[in-house]
């Protein structure tokens, strides 16, 4: 049996992102992987945001990928499911420095500080927000009394 790398990848937001994606297959490019997500939060938006990233990866043709949704810290996530003897290394992303509360926590160096094995930080955008639209309603239109209009419309 070949030697297969561990990997656990810290993201919440930022777990579906297209530049976490390419990070992991980037990975798992240089040897056999197997991830492992663990997504600090809270609340069924989570567990959905969670299911959706696990789809997301293996689309991307990450196969061996499992997760889980963990405490809201996202140190105490980490340490909750944390094992040197299964974990190789760790990929944390997150939002960009500014709008990351976990870069505010200096997250990726604390990380490495705790568990003594290489963290990759990955800086993921924000997913666009959802932009709901609706057709512009048309105008009446009025013809040649247009100028009546104001009158017509009043009542």
């Amino acid at each position: 049996m070949a030697w297969e790398f561990s990997v656990l990848i810290v993201a919440n937001v930022t777990a579906s992102s297209d530049e976490l994606l390419a990070a992991l297959r980037e990975r798992s490019e240089a040897g056999a992987c197997r991830f492992t997500l663990v997504m600090p939060g809270s609340g069924a938006d989570c567990n959905e945001r969670l299911e959706a990233a696990l789809e997301r990866m293996r689309e991307a043709g990450l196969d061996n990928v499992e997760g889980s949704v963990g405490d809201p810290d996202p140190v105490v996530a980490v340490m909750d499911v944390w094992d040197p003897m299964k974990f190789d290394d760790i990929v944390v992303s997150t939002l960009p420095t500014g709008s990351s509360r976990w870069m505010g926590l200096d997250l990726p160096h604390r990380l490495e500080k705790l568990t003594s094995v290489p963290v990759r930080h990955v800086v993921s955008q924000p997913p666009a927000p959802k932009v709901h639209t609706e057709p512009v309603p048309e105008k009446p239109r009025y013809g040649p009394l247009a100028p009546f209009a104001a009158l017509i419309t009043r009542r």
